[in-house]
């Protein structure tokens, strides 16, 4: 396999700039929040729509490993559904959004589901790879559309699994491909892997191993809990076996660590993050040396808090400060926003059928595609057992305001492109 085209990264962000050119001036009121459609009368439903609103769940962590995330995904699909009801909202009906907070547990996922289920059409958002693992089997029994925060390509057998952005196996291809780009890996060097024992991080190591197989590599990969706080074992192995750079798919909590046990053991190796692994808050822990150092490397689905070439995203980081003044700024509010766009384009796609039904939903799935206002890379879901989009934003830590600065993007390596997901047909 040949070296990465760096012309593949530069023309996917040249088209994701122009695109934030086009949108200057856009309001943040959506365009498909107004109205009704060509099926809102005669319209099918069954669960969680009733003449005058469409009711939608989230099963999300507010206490837990990722709660920061978690809250801040909530904030932002709360914004987009005052939004869209401000402006009419879809199909002649308001939106409402009820939230639960599982705390990254699925023996608390599960029961809250269970209460849940019976009043809402679907999910704006299901966080966390063991609870849409355990969770996955009924929302296929009970026909309802969800959308994770979890981004493992094993789920994308089902059009319930309404996956916004690249899978971690992907991010994770996409990010060794920068580095070998840019130098700082080669064929030959051996690449390390520390992941959680979840779909989240076996997912992500799919990626390492296709990616080192790929180009002549040599992986070495350990795995710890999503409990485990100190990776000192786990660094130790990789330094001890010379890796030339390392892979994290953990919490943040755990890249803390990682950080901070590679930097006491001399590692000044380039590591790549999973964008799970990264939240603001570790720019006041002891690992902020590191993070600001350009040692390290993360990823997301969506563009950081408060950015520059997203009008939209500037308009909700925005209102994000005034209506949350006491909370670090993350980039989950745009996520949350981005989740409540998706949600819009498929229910009015519904709209437009006729049926607004649970099965209606999963019809309208596969005949949706979605411009979320330059918040992430153009997405698709027409396409079965594939990646909403193979592009996402590589970024590094930085003094800002949400701690990140986009390095590259929206961008899809060569490789990234030519991977075969395992669902793809």
């Amino acid at each position: 396999m040949t070296r990465p085209s760096r012309r593949t990264f530069r023309a996917t962000a040249a088209t994701g700039a122009a695109l934030a050119l086009v949108l200057t001036g856009c309001s943040l009121k959506t365009p498909e929040s107004v109205g009704g459609g060509g099926g809102a009368r005669g319209l099918k439903t069954d669960v969680g729509v009733t003449d005058d609103t469409i009711t939608l769940g989230s099963l999300t962590d507010t206490s837990g490993v990722f709660k920061v995330l978690g809250l801040a995904i909530t904030q932002g699909s709360q914004m987009w559904a005052q939004d869209v009801n401000a402006t009419g909202g879809i199909c002649g009906r308001q939106i409402k959004l009820v939230s639960a907070d599982h705390g990254y547990s699925a023996e608390k996922a599960v029961p809250l589901y269970n209460q849940m289920k019976p009043n809402v059409l679907g999910l704006v958002q299901l966080l966390g790879s063991p609870i849409l693992a355990a969770l996955k089997k009924p929302i296929v029994n009970d026909k309802i559309a969800a959308i994770p925060a979890s981004w493992a390509s094993d789920n994308l057998d089902v059009p319930n699994v309404v996956m916004v952005g690249p899978t971690y196996d992907v991010e994770v291809i996409n990010g060794l491909s920068y580095l070998q780009e840019e130098g700082k890996i080669k064929k030959g060097d051996t690449i390390g892997h520390i992941y959680i024992d979840s779909e989240y991080g076996k997912n992500g190591l799919k990626g390492s191993q296709y990616y080192t197989k790929q180009n002549g590599m040599r992986l070495v990969s350990a795995s710890v809990t999503s409990t485990e706080s100190d990776l000192t074992s786990a660094v130790t192995r990789m330094r001890s076996s010379g890796v030339k750079a390392l892979v994290l798919t953990t919490t943040p909590a755990q890249t803390g660590s990682a950080l901070g046990v590679a930097s006491s053991q001399g590692m000044r190796v380039p590591i790549f993050g999973s964008g799970p692994s990264f939240t603001p808050q570790l720019l006041q822990s002891p690992a902020r040396s590191v993070l600001l150092s350009g040692q390290f490397t993360s990823s997301a689905l969506q563009v950081p808090y408060n950015y520059d070439k997203t009008p939209l995203a500037q308009e909700i980081s925005t209102r994000f400060a005034k209506d949350q003044p006491n909370q670090v700024p993350t980039y989950g509010p745009n996520q949350g926003y981005a989740n409540g766009l998706v949600w819009g384009a498929i229910l009015k796609q519904a709209c437009s059928d006729g049926d607004m039904t649970r099965e209606g939903i999963l019809k309208a799935v596969r005949k949706t595609s979605v411009d979320t206002r330059g918040l992430t890379p153009p997405l698709d879901f027409t396409q079965p057992g594939q990646p909403s989009t193979r592009a996402g934003y590589l970024m590094q830590p930085a003094a800002v305001p949400g701690g990140l600065k986009v390095i590259e993007g929206p961008a899809a390596s060569d490789a990234a492109l030519t991977y075969k997901t395992p669902f793809q047909k």
